[in-house]
């Protein structure tokens, strides 16, 4: 959610007649599956996977896309095991590899969701347990007798019934309930909570199932999950902290050596830091930590371990993803490469497997599951949309350009399906974050329909400008305490160049974006105005003031974008807010918003769109889509 993709394009005014070629429609491309999450089994002999399956439009109930449990083998046979109007959470293979415990919702009725195992011989599956609260994630234990899960304590009593009565007062914050862990004895089917300090996010199993690995916020505030994040080390029997490693920043993935001493990590430089994107080494004791990849020009994302002195890790670098083997016993730096591939998104494997489960896409297909051997190219084992095979694949290419300060730039650009002489019209969409990157793969989804677009007529092109990541930290952070300025100029930058290689027309481009791509389109739309033709604005910030006092990651915003509080320089932050130069919009904009967004509140549509509103007489309208938050779930709302 925090790199929510980057806008809402299906209302921007789509000029001329739809050419004949055979592209993606705006239906098609909402309605397209994808695999979202892929496990190797224990035995290393098939793969089980999740597919998400969007709602069909005019038909379905509101809600979002249902979640489908699969398993595949090696062979590209797929065999369907939970299908149908289910919506699966979390899942994970059994130690033994016979069955799959999943968590779903399957009554209508009940409360709570519920943690279920199928067999992998096959028949109904079988309800295990129901919790007090929602079960989150779920980690059976090596020795298959024990399960460990996230979730909150039971609601306050009578919660419900004096909710009917018109209690429902909410103390802002302090309402959040803390997420634990729980451990499931899968004989008794009893659950004991661990009381430890802090509320509880990923988990790992040391090999022996003594200990578990979990990673713990101070507060179950989003704020401090991502900014005060730490592994802690827990004796299982007795729910005590032993260690704690001492991660810094943001924290992503984490796992136990296969011996047990080691915890490996993707972690964070420091806490300025804008993505957890190095790969660490330390002992479960915690102390000194060790960089295994250092001076890495991009970032890594996840990695397994091959055993003991090898871990196999996944990187994004420039556009393109890559997959090495760093060594436990020394480090070194990598060298770069041309890229090319699939977009690998995750990957997993267990300790001694010289293979793993890929979810990968390409410009040719969104997210399926890959098999990748060591050494040898990915082979992709699911086909989730057949249709893909009736449909004209788009032309797209990297490019490389140059902003006015010389630095050097990457950008996707998905070519028209016939092009004009002149220059065609073109559609900029921005990526949210900004610590966030587009790849080489597939580009079209509801944010961003740029198979529609290029059948329609338009260029669409999709800029990595200076502070997205995939090239390095020091390049991630080129945005900090300059809000709006360079970063936003790179994109007309990427303007100037297409409209003088004779691509463009300069006097129709349009630009969209999400979230941090919202902003960019706000500001776009005002400070430069005279640049853009047409302006499509989601879930975007407007005022860099009132953005501190209402989103709920503050915190986050000081220390890995703005650097400064507001109190600090209320004049620079005012200039660097699209509201700041409303008064200049000339370019018509299309604002929408989930009225229920945490993170970049409502308020900051309503302020630009109130602003020009009042101050200019250019086209404004603004849409609200009722329930949704930082981007939008239901199927209906994507459409």
């Amino acid at each position: 959610m925090r790199t929510v993709a980057t806008l809402l394009l299906a209302c921007l005014c789509l000029a001329g007649t739809a050419s004949a070629e055979n592209y993606l429609t705006l239906e098609e491309i909402v309605g397209l599956k994808r695999v979202t999450s892929a496990a190797m089994s224990p035995a290393g002999d098939r793969i089980a996977y999740l597919k998400s399956v969007p709602r069909e439009l005019y038909v379905d109930a509101n809600g979002p896309a249902w979640v489908e449990l699969h398993v595949v083998e090696f062979d590209g046979n797929s065999t369907p095991y939970v299908t149908g109007a289910v919506a699966i959470s979390a899942y994970a293979w059994a130690p033994d590899g016979r069955s799959i415990f999943f968590v779903a919702k399957r009554d209508p009725e009940a409360e709570f969701n519920s943690l279920y195992r199928i067999s992998l011989a096959g028949g109904e599956a079988e309800q295990l347990f129901t919790h007090v609260s929602g079960i989150g994630s779920i980690y059976p234990s090596p020795d298959g007798a024990t399960l460990a899960f996230t979730a909150t304590d039971a609601p306050p009593a009578k919660q419900s019934e004096l909710a009917e009565k018109g209690f429902m007062a909410v103390v802002h914050e302090e309402s959040v309930p803390e997420t634990h862990v729980w451990l499931l004895s899968l004989e008794s089917l009893e659950a004991v909570r661990h009381d430890l300090p802090g509320s509880a996010h990923d988990l790992d199993w040391s090999s022996d199932g003594k200990r578990y690995a979990v990673g713990l916020a101070p507060s179950p505030l989003v704020d401090d999950s991502y900014t005060s994040q730490d592994i802690h080390i827990v004796d299982a029997s007795t729910g005590e902290v032993e260690s704690r490693i001492g991660s810094v920043g943001k924290l992503g993935h984490f796992e136990f050596s296969p011996d047990g001493e080691r915890v490996a990590y993707v972690g964070s430089v420091d806490e300025h830091d804008p993505e957890s994107g190095r790969l660490y080494l330390s002992s479960t004791a915690g102390g000194e930590r060790r960089e295994l990849v250092p001076n890495y020009m991009g970032h890594i994302s996840d990695f397994t371990w091959i055993d003991d002195v090898e871990i196999r890790w996944l990187g994004g670098r420039g556009v393109y993803t890559e997959v090495y083997a760093a060594n436990t016993g020394a480090t070194r730096e990598v060298e770069e490469t041309d890229g090319g591939g699939v977009i690998i998104g995750s990957m997993h494997a267990n300790p001694g497997q010289r293979m793993f489960a890929a979810v990968a896409d390409s410009p040719d297909h969104p997210s399926e599951v890959f098999l990748v051997r060591d050494g040898e190219a990915p082979v992709r084992l699911t086909n989730s949309n057949p249709i893909l095979a009736d449909r004209d694949s788009v032309r797209q290419e990297v490019i490389t350009y140059k902003a006015r300060d010389g630095l050097e730039l990457q950008a996707i650009i998905v070519h028209p399906a016939k092009q004009k002489r002149g220059g065609n019209p073109a559609v900029f969409l921005i990526h949210g974050g900004p610590e966030a990157h587009v790849s080489n793969g597939w580009i079209s989804v509801y944010s961003r329909p740029a198979h529609a677009l290029a059948r329609e007529g338009y260029l669409v092109a999709l800029p990595n400008y200076r502070g997205s990541t995939g090239r390095g930290v020091e390049f991630s952070k080129l945005g900090q305490n300059d809000y709006a300025e360079e970063e936003f100029n790179d994109i007309v930058d990427l303007k100037r160049y297409l409209v003088a290689e004779g691509l463009i027309d300069a006097d129709r481009v349009g630009i969209s974006g999400g979230s941090y791509g919202g902003y960019a389109s706000m500001w776009s739309a005002s400070a430069l105005s005279e640049e853009y033709a047409a302006a499509v604005a989601f879930v975007g910030i407007s005022n860099q003031i009132s953005k501190f006092g209402t989103t709920d990651i503050p915190v986050e915003m000081y220390l890995v974008h703005s650097r400064a509080w507001p109190w600090e320089n209320w004049m620079r932050l005012l200039e660097r807010s699209p509201v700041y130069h409303a008064d200049k919009t000339q370019t018509p904009l299309l604002i929408m918003h989930g009225d229920s967004d945490p993170r970049v509140h409502p308020q900051q549509s309503l302020e630009m769109y109130r602003n020009v509103k009042l101050r200019t007489e250019t086209p404004v309208r603004l849409v609200y889509y009722p329930g949704e938050g930082h981007g939008n779930r239901n199927t209906a709302a994507q459409y």
